[in-house]
């Protein structure tokens, strides 16, 4: 494999839910120690099953696997690195600070941003241990630092007085609350980083059009911060050797060609290669061992006996529920790459087909409707939300109301805050706002929606919800939109995920998000099965069964109402194949 060659000391995996990124940093870690290396494999993923692959319990310590000479493993959690790292922060300050104060700092600190600093706090110490380094010829990580976090960590020291005299101003500043001892360390990691000769970065990726966007962005974001040494892996091609005498096959594999042809350029520049489908789970040495052949013997797989899918409805029985009502406000929820946009498209065609009046629109930079829809429908309307537009705007109004008192260096550190994610989600959530009330007299079916930490932030801050309560008081009357999000007669979220290990934990923690917002989700989309598709092709079928345990697992355990959607031959692009995804006989 070309990004194995000459492989520099650290070597971070990092790509969305679901890649494969554990199964590449585990095939390395295993490639480099049966060469003679002395390996190090980190894990800051918190689905980590590192201990599954090799069959023992690691977790956060170092722990030498049996199974493979010369390889040491460690399972950082994020999770509890967060909640110790916010027990740093809060404990001091309660019984000191009003209780009110203290709940914002913790809504502050219950984001992805302090997960990802808290992990970071963590492996730094690895970055920069020189004991480890005469340890381990190479320390390898499964899953990377984002550009975002990277970029937090590169802002000014005098953020925290800022923090201090500007709380309601801060949206991702608050999490850095605890890192001012760090910093010294912190900058050296981040070196460590920025160095193609002691860092590689490898991009995963699948061969889906969509993915490979979000991959894109991942390089330009990891680019600007001086992270230039990257190579992309696309994991997870179907060989042409597994298409034989299988309609779908064939067509998934003609569609993964077409994606592969037509790369975004920025990904094609970089050095790029691509890994074959695998007929079994990537668990144990030699099955992972065998994940760098370029071509997998696909047709000599034997099938394993088929298990009975479960019986779950298609999205015809959602859209027939949700259709009782002539109204509402429809948002699917998703990490990128599960097709929201396509569902949301596809949901929003079925409704209109029945007469309803329906307002389909996105934020998703990626997403282009028009593309999906390939032309008009009666009652069904089309618009999109540009982010960048719209967070121009809003830093524009921060910056007029927030920022007109501050000196030069609060305005400096104002529009540092204001160039982060959580920016972004609070300028479309509030552009969204305005759909919004289109819901009280037609459909309106929202693609890409904020995150449940977006809408507790804006909450805890009094943003527009309690500023609104404060100026109508206990006795008036007034709508505001997280009311409404709230509000299940209302609003209908419908979470959407792949029938995978990793998209599924996605989407349960986003679940709980949401709750803690407030907002109950109505029912799980899972999209893309292989399981509930018809194909005679071994190595599909056998990824088919594998699919079963994470189909049962939302179905018992996580959704109140479920749809299962399988991968479609042909690709659902026009009216009428959205109609038939959506379950039109």
């Amino acid at each position: 494999m070309q990004f194995m060659n000459n492989p520099p000391t650290f070597l971070f995996f990092t790509g969305k839910g679901g890649v494969g990124k554990t199964s590449l940093s585990c095939a390395t870690a295993i490639s480099l120690a049966d060469q003679g290396k002395r390996v190090l494999l980190v894990s800051t993923d918190p689905a980590s099953n590192v201990g599954q692959v090799f069959g023992q319990t690691i977790g956060n310590q170092l722990t030498d696997i049996h199974s493979v000479p010369g390889l040491t493993a460690l399972e950082i959690d994020p999770q509890a690195a967060a909640q110790l790292y916010r027990a740093r922060i809060v404990d001091p300050v309660k019984g000191v600070l009003p209780d009110d104060v203290v709940r914002s700092i913790e809504e502050q600190l219950s984001g992805a941003c302090t997960t990802e600093i808290a992990a970071f706090d963590e492996f730094t110490g690895l970055l920069t241990d020189d004991a480890l380094l005469l340890e381990y010829d190479h320390i390898i990580f499964d899953t990377a630092p984002t550009g975002h976090t990277i970029r937090l960590l590169q802002l000014p020291g005098a953020w925290s007085s800022f923090i201090a005299e500007n709380p309601e101003g801060a949206s991702c500043l608050g999490p850095l609350a605890g890192l001012e001892k760090q910093r010294e360390r912190y900058a050296h990691a981040l070196s460590v980083l920025a160095d193609s000769a002691q860092t590689r970065l490898i991009l995963v990726a699948r061969p889906q059009a969509s993915t490979l966007l979000e991959v894109a962005r991942t390089h330009d974001e990891l680019h600007q911060v001086g992270l230039e040494n990257q190579t992309l892996v696309i994991n997870g091609v179907l060989p042409e050797s597994a298409t034989t005498g299988d309609a779908l096959a064939r067509s998934l594999y003609q569609r993964e060609q077409r994606v592969l042809a037509s790369l975004p350029p920025a990904l094609a520049a970089l050095p790029h290669e691509t890994l074959a489908l695998q007929p079994v789970n990537m668990v144990g040495p030699d099955a992972l061992r065998g994940l760098f052949q370029t071509e997998n013997p696909a047709g000599a797989t034997p099938v394993r006996q088929d298990e009975a899918v479960p019986d779950i409805p298609s999205l015809d029985a959602l859209v027939e529920d949700i259709a009782r009502q002539d109204h509402g406000l429809i948002m699917l929820m998703g990490k990128g790459g599960v097709g929201k946009t396509t569902l949301a498209a596809a949901l929003a065609v079925r409704l209109a087909e029945r007469g309803l009046d329906v307002h389909l629109t996105t934020s998703d930079p990626a997403a282009h409707l028009e593309n999906t829809l390939h032309g008009q429908l009666k009652n069904l309307q089309v618009s999109r939300i540009d982010p960048q537009a719209e967070t121009e705007r809003y830093r524009e109004t921060v910056l007029a109301t927030k920022g007109k008192d501050l000196d030069a260096q609060g305005k400096a550190l104002l529009q540092e805050d204001l160039r982060s994610p959580c920016t972004e989600e609070i300028a479309v959530f509030q552009a969204f706002s305005r759909v919004i009330r289109e819901a009280g007299k037609r459909f309106v079916v929202m693609d890409t929606a904020p995150t449940g930490h977006t809408l507790l932030l804006l909450d805890a801050t009094g943003a527009y919800h309690r500023e609104v309560a404060k100026r109508m008081g206990e006795n008036g009357h007034y709508l505001t939109p997280m009311m409404q999000l709230q509000d299940a007669e209302r609003t209908k979220v419908l979470l959407v995920t792949l029938p995978e290990t990793t998209p599924v934990l996605e989407a349960a923690n986003l679940q709980e998000d949401l709750r803690r917002a407030g907002i109950e989700p109505w029912a799980w989309i899972i999209n893309n099965s292989l399981a509930a598709a018809r194909t005679t092709s071994p190595l599909l079928k056998l990824r088919a069964v594998h699919e079963i345990e994470q189909i049962r697992k939302v179905q018992s355990g996580l959704a109140i109402r479920l749809a299962l959607i399988p991968l479609q031959e042909d690709e659902p692009v026009g009216i009428n194949r959205l109609s038939i995804l959506a379950g039109k006989q």
